[in-house]
């Protein structure tokens, strides 16, 4: 065994901590799409609550944000595309989907988890709309000539 394999086997196994780590700049909504929904960077689902009804703040709060943790956006944080920012109750910042606030439900601990859709029929998982296929043109016949055989 060479001796750079100890710094070859960590440099392997923090690769892509760092690889998802710069993948997120700090004005980009810390989200991703996987398999249709939206999820956190550690790939938890997230979730919408219908009593949101106000576009513009979060009204999850006390116990209902310990269970549903709010995603959280940086005082500096922008709108960006169909992500926009909302006002929480405390003064803090939260990241919002077409307009309703995102939250994480407690019991989803690990990757793929998304347990809390349909909760008390108030709380939906955030799906996503399939992407619109990009139509490229079809080759045109070719013209045909204008005199006699």
């Amino acid at each position: 065994m060479s001796r750079n394999f100890p710094s070859m086997l960590l440099l392997a196994l923090l690769f892509p901590m760092y690889a998802a780590a710069v993948d997120v700049s700090p004005s980009d909504p810390p989200l991703r799409q996987r398999e249709g929904i939206l999820v956190d960077l550690k790939g938890r689902g997230l979730y919408t609550y219908d009593g949101d009804v106000d576009p513009k703040r979060s009204i999850c709060v006390n116990q209902c944000r310990l269970l549903w943790p709010p995603i959280a956006a940086s005082a500096d944080a922008k709108p960006k595309g169909q992500f926009t920012i909302v006002s929480r109750p405390d003064g803090t910042k939260q990241w919002a989907y077409r307009g309703k606030p995102l939250y994480r439900w407690v019991s989803d601990t690990k990757r793929g988890d998304a347990h809390g859709d349909g909760i008390m029929g108030v709380w939906h998982l955030v799906t996503l709309p399939p992407p619109v296929p990009t139509l490229t043109p079809q080759a045109q016949p070719p013209a045909k000539s204008g005199g006699a055989n």
